[in-house]
């Protein structure tokens, strides 16, 4: 059964079949560390530009980061609705998050990148402008290519394509053009080059095999026959 009894969890029994995976979000404190040491540490002491020619002709849009920022509440809401529904969904989906944010944090260190496409001045001024002011000073423009926003948005759709009511094509097409959305918000308002997408996109395709073979075999095997499993 996939969905979880948690009624049952104790201190002490945690590491049971039934309710491991909740350690898996032990993570999320260590690479918020490390994040937070790479962004504040002062450990680089030099970082390489990453950009080309397509990123020139992007247009900075303060209305992306509406959806740019949408990304916090899919990835936390997909990582709760799984958690709390379905268990082989939640694992998934914070497999391909460790194993592509761990990835990156290693690029990071042994490439620390940048990227210097924010606007000097900005064409409009409203309140996504002065919000945009207030943003940029707030998050660096280092540490940047694979994208860990992209990668993140991409986990939502890892974990629930296969997830229960949401196993449908509308609902895959929704995820797929959320994620797309994402992508490019954070082209639009000059978080990342064009290269940090295609980076994080390639890393996705190396590690989402990692995470799908599980269930695959757990499927293949429950689809043969009971003599056959014996």
């Amino acid at each position: 059964m996939n969905r979880p009894d948690y009624r049952g969890l104790r201190p002490g029994n945690i590491t049971d079949p039934a309710y491991r995976h909740i350690l898996l979000l032990l993570y999320w404190p260590v690479h918020g560390l490390l994040f937070l040491l790479l962004e504040r540490g002062g450990l680089a002491r030099h970082y390489y530009t990453v950009q080309c020619a397509l990123d020139g002709r992007i247009p900075f849009n303060e209305w992306f980061f509406i959806p740019y920022l949408f990304w916090f509440v899919y990835l936390i809401g997909g990582l709760a609705y799984t958690f709390f529904t379905d268990v082989p969904a939640f694992r998934r989906m914070m497999r391909f998050i460790i194993l592509t944010y761990a990835a990156t944090l290693v690029i990071y260190i042994l490439w620390p990148t940048q990227q210097l496409l924010r606007p000097d001045a900005f064409p409009r001024d409203n309140v996504m402008t002065r919000f945009a002011v207030w943003f940029y000073a707030f998050d660096t423009n280092t540490n940047v290519c694979p994208s860990i926003h992209v990668l993140g948005a991409i986990a939502v759709s890892v974990g629930l394509w296969d997830c229960g009511r949401f196993a449908r094509t509308g609902w895959r097409l929704a995820f797929a053009a959320m994620t797309a959305l994402i992508c490019l918000s954070t082209l639009f308002v000059k978080q990342h080059s064009v290269l940090d997408v295609a980076a994080a996109a390639a890393l996705s395709a190396l590690v989402l095999p990692l995470v799908s073979a599980p269930a695959r075999r757990r499927a293949s095997h429950g689809n043969r026959p009971a003599a056959a499993r014996r």
